[in-house]
């Protein structure tokens, strides 16, 4: 919701960024606002007017039914050469993995597509 509110000042990278790097020490979100130069004011507004808590639980219900139980998640799949709007082979792969992980997953996807699985 904080970036959220940040976008509507047109900041949201900056302080989904800002989060991402102060993980440990995200209270007080003001201060997050202060440092990227929001009005802190219009901020403090709006994460106190719920304006996006249902949009926020809608993504957070949507990310536990694919299966998403933190961040970082990743899906991994191959799109329907008949149908780019449809998604085959989905992977899933959960938290921060090292390069080999992630290499190991396309080079297994890769395989099942020229197979034909």
């Amino acid at each position: 919701m904080a970036a959220d509110c940040a976008g509507d000042q047109g900041r949201y990278w900056e302080m989904h960024e800002r989060l991402f790097a102060n993980q440990r020490a995200l209270e007080p979100w003001s201060a997050h606002a202060e440092a990227i130069g929001l009005d802190v004011a219009a901020f403090d507004a709006c994460l106190e007017s719920d304006k996006f808590t249902a949009a926020v639980r809608r993504d957070m219900a949507e990310a536990a039914k694919a299966g998403a139980t933190g961040t970082p998640s990743f899906v991994l799949g191959i799109t329907d050469s008949d149908d780019p709007s449809k998604v085959e082979g989905l992977t899933f792969i959960r938290g921060a993995q090292p390069f080999a992980a992630f290499k190991a997953q396309i080079d297994n996807a890769l395989a099942d597509l020229e197979s034909g699985d």
